[in-house]
């Protein structure tokens, strides 16, 4: 745990929300690309690409479109760890221009059961700089929001 305790705490994203919906539910929205695909990404730029192979040493894939100027923003990533309803664990990083991978994070996710709702806890570092990671904050959130608004269309 020497890595953690050495992590700059400004530079590290953490958000938990709690879904009005059962964890088998929630999980399935992040690991079905088609359910993805109508929530990832915030509002001014939703998903319009989503593939994966949701197993340890698989890859991703997501495309981001902006909806006021068209411009395309792709990231990607491999699986590190999967296990069902409960938790995900992938590298991200996104695409330069020159096609080369840009600074690499850590995303954890997981999934706990709250009396038929869940808990989602959200955990994204080290970012290169604190800018970056607020910049990351206000994307999740907004991506979140579409994912409650999913859920809640479910019920």
């Amino acid at each position: 745990m020497a890595a953690r305790e050495a992590e700059p705490a400004d530079r590290v994203l953490v958000i938990s929300r709690l879904f009005d919906a059962p964890r088998a539910l929630v999980y399935q929205a992040f690991a079905d690309p088609k359910q993805a695909l109508q929530w990832a990404g915030p509002r001014d730029y939703p998903a319009v690409h989503i593939e994966g192979d949701l197993r340890p040493g698989g890859p991703w894939r997501t495309c981001l479109k902006g909806i006021e100027d068209g411009r395309l923003l792709w990231q990607g990533g491999v699986y590190l760890e999967v296990v069902p309803n409960e938790k995900l664990v992938f590298t991200f990083a996104w695409d330069q221009e020159d096609g080369s991978a840009g600074p690499e994070t850590l995303v954890t996710i997981t999934f706990a059961d709250r009396n038929g709702k869940t808990l989602m806890t959200f955990r994204q570092a080290v970012f290169n700089t604190v800018a970056n990671r607020d910049g990351h904050r206000g994307g999740w959130n907004s991506a979140f929001d579409r994912l409650a608004e999913l859920l809640a269309s479910h019920r």
